[in-house]
This record gives C-alpha cells, sequence and structure tokens, in this order.
C-alpha cells in the first residue's frame, strides 16, 4: 500500500519515537510511506522540546497560540492536498492533535480513508492541566476530528472510552498500545555490566527514564530511600530531564541523599538501553489515566522488575505478581510499601524480569506489531479494490 502519514508533531521526545518506529514498521513490511509533517529539530535528545514552539506558547496570550494552532490547520491541508494528487495514497495516516482539521478536510475532498492514531483527549487534558482559552470550540473539533476518521486508533481502552463517548462507533475504534523495536533494546548490556560502566556496583538502583514532571511523584522514591528501614545501598537513577530535576536536586540535599542519586539530563536514544539495563527496579510511580507510557514497554523489553499504580490503563498491560508490583495509588504509603517489600527479595524482582520480557511476545508489544494491526485495517477499509485518489467538487 500506498501511505501518507500525517503529523504535527515537531519535538524529538518519546512522540517521535512512536513515529518513526512506526513509519520504519511499516516500510519493512513492504509498504511505502511518505510523511507530511513540520521540520523537527533533529538533535536526538529525549525528552527535548522545540524551542520557538515552547518560547510561543510560553509568551504568547492562550487565545492567540490557540488560533495560531487553528490557523495552521490551512497550510497544512495544502502540504497534505498537494502529496495527496502527487503520491497517490491509498490511506491517509494522521496522528490527532488538538485543532488539527487537515486529515478530516482530506478526507471529504479527497475520498481518501483516514485513519486517526489518538495518544492523549488533548482537549480535556489541556484543560485538565494547561487550561484552554477556546474551550468549547477544543472540545468541538476534537468530536468533529474522531467522528471524521474511518477508523481511530486509540493506545488503551480506557482512552478509548474517551472517544467512544464523542460518539464514535465502536466498530471503527481500534486500540493499539506503544510498542518496543526489538533490535534496538537487544544490544543493551547486562545489569553487571552497565552498573560497572557507571559507577554503580553493589548498588540498587531504582530507575526512572524520561521527561521527570512533579506529577510522575519521583520525589517519593526519594523520601522512602531517607527512612530508617531502606536499603543503605538503594540509588536513585533518572534517565533523563524536565521541570522537576532542581526540586529532585534540591530534595536529595535536605535529605543527605546527593551521592545517592543522578540525574543524567537528556540522554540520546541510541544510549538508553545502556542506561536501563542498570536498573534493578523500574519505576512507573505515576501516570495520565489513558496514557501508553513508552517507558512502561521498554521496562519490559528489558526485564525489569517494575513498580507501578494499580490505574486502569496500566491493567490493561500489567499484572500483579506476574510482571509488576501493583501498589494502590490512592493509599498514601503505597508506593512506599511496594518498594520495601521489592527492594527486600531479589528472587521476586527476578520473577517479575521474566515475567515482563515474556509480556512483549504475549501481547506482542512490538512496531512490528503494530504496523501489522494498521495494515489489517487499512485492508479493511479498502475492501477488494483500491480505487485511486480523486477529488470531490465541494469541501
Amino acid at each position: 500500500m500506498r501511505i501518507l502519514y500525517h503529523h504535527r508533531t515537531a519535538s524529538r521526545d518519546g512522540q517521535a519515537v512512536h513515529i518513526d518506529e512506526l513509519v520504519a514498521a511499516l516500510r519493512a513490511r513492504g509498504h511505502e510511506v511518505r510523511v507530511v509533517c513540520p521540520a523537527r529539530e533533529e538533535r536526538g535528545g529525549m525528552g527535548e522540546k522545540v524551542s520557538w514552539v515552547h518560547w510561543l506558547k510560553r509568551h504568547s496570550p492562550r487565545v492567540v497560540y490557540e488560533c495560531m494552532e487553528l490557523a495552521y490547520s490551512l497550510p497544512s491541508y495544502a502540504r497534505l492536498a498537494a502529496q495527496l494528487r502527487e503520491f497517490q495514497p491509498h490511506v491517509v495516516y494522521e496522528r490527532y492533535n488538538l485543532f488539527l482539521l487537515a486529515g478530516v478536510l482530506a478526507r471529504r475532498r479527497f475520498c481518501v480513508p483516514l485513519i486517526l492514531e489518538v495518544n492523549a483527549p488533548v482537549a480535556h487534558e489541556r484543560e485538565e492541566h494547561g487550561g484552554l482559552a477556546l474551550r468549547r470550540l477544543a472540545h468541538w473539533i476534537q468530536r468533529l476530528t474522531w467522528r471524521g476518521a474511518d477508523a481511530v486508533l486509540p493506545v488503551t481502552r480506557v482512552l478509548a472510552r474517551y472517544v467512544e463517548q464523542a460518539g464514535v462507533t465502536r466498530d471503527k475504534i481500534h486500540v493499539i498500545a506503544n510498542g518496543i523495536n526489538r533490535a534496538h533494546f537487544a544490544s543493551a548490556p547486562s545489569p553487571e555490566q552497565s552498573k560497572h560502566e557507571r559507577g554503580l556496583d553493589g548498588k540498587l538502583v531504582l530507575g526512572f527514564t524520561g521527561f521527570v514532571r512533579d506529577w510522575h511523584g519521583v520525589d517519593r522514591v526519594l523520601r522512602w530511600m531517607a527512612e530508617p528501614g531502606s536499603p543503605p545501598n538503594a540509588f536513585l537513577l533518572v534517565v533523563g530531564d524536565g521541570p522537576a530535576r532542581q526540586g529532585l536536586e534540591r530534595l536529595a540535599r535536605d535529605l543527605g541523599l546527593e551521592d545517592r542519586m543522578t540525574i543524567t539530563g537528556v540522554v540520546e536514544r541510541a544510549q538508553i538501553p545502556g542506561w536501563v539495563a542498570a536498573f534493578d527496579i523500574a519505576l512507573q510511580p505515576a501516570v495520565v489515566p489513558y496514557a501508553s507510557p513508552l517507558k512502561l514497554i521498554e521496562y519490559l523489553a528489558l526485564g525489569k522488575a517494575i513498580v507501578a499504580p494499580n490505574h486502569p490503563n496500566l491493567l490493561e498491560v500489567l499484572e500483579h505478581g506476574r510482571n509488576a508490583w501493583i501498589f494502590d495509588a490512592a493509599a498514601p504509603a503505597g508506593l512506599a510499601r511496594a518498594l520495601t517489600t521489592i527492594a527486600a527479595d531479589e528472587r521476586l524482582r527476578s520473577c517479575l524480569g521474566a515475567g515482563a520480557a515474556a509480556t512483549i511476545e504475549r501481547l506482542n508489544l512490538t512496531w512490528d506489531g503494530n504496523a501489522e494491526r494498521v495494515e489489517s485495517i487499512a485492508s479493511a477499509l479498502l475492501g477488494a479494490t483500491r480505487a485511486p485518489v480523486h477529488e470531490e467538487a465541494t469541501l
């Protein structure tokens, strides 16, 4: 098939990983994929945001920034339309973003099936966390975009319920979680080698990867480490950066744990497996309720003993005592009790790690598996014949 992949993501973070890996997997399966997108900064560091977008968002009045987002649909549609005429794709695959109407407009104009990947209910998310000036318009456009696609691909069943509540029929909804590139993690060193290379011999390494924010609750790990009964060799390794960094460093100094924590800062994507290999306990202290965390799939791939809260979206993949140690997110001491249990039991960590590694194959949590699912959905939309792209007379 010829697949036109459209997105509005300019950053080099987990979103870019998802895009790059799925495109590569589709191409590896023999499909011709052409990408239509903004120019992305190619620095390669995980967790980085595009500087000019971040500056605009910070310094523009909220209503102005949102109007600019909506206005971006026009040049985006123009690029997409030009590629539709030239490339003649069988389907358009779009990564959903708020105020982005290019895909649904192109579907109506060119009568080409639209597959829409949804990673978050962005209107709800921004209203709750960042705020929305054009609240009613944002929710209306979100519903319009979701309903306008031929197939909607949320990353969790929890998120699928948001999509269904917006009026999308169940037959159009296909849940596809994040995946892993086996080859990328196959060359990871052993835990012993990774620890030795990083000066962590003899440490019980509690690890977290990604863009760390206050709501992730990594500070609770430091507070647990400062408790009298915690293992004296416990060491916190944060592979990444983020707005919570200064607060964590300040807390570590206040608790006398400066020499028992490392925050690496932004790390090249290719180096992630080597760092995660050093983890004895992989941390997912908190999560937004609808996400499919990329870090979680990476922890599973490397066979790590995972500690995570009992959020329904995580329980779609995790099972207490089988591939993770689950704690009650509503209990104030839930995380601390889970850490105490798992830190004291090496055999338990080994069993959980084996169960974690087996989960990848059991649930086929790979980008190749995701590409196969997308291929199947696209084939079903196209049916037995694949009609060429043509334009309708009007929008």
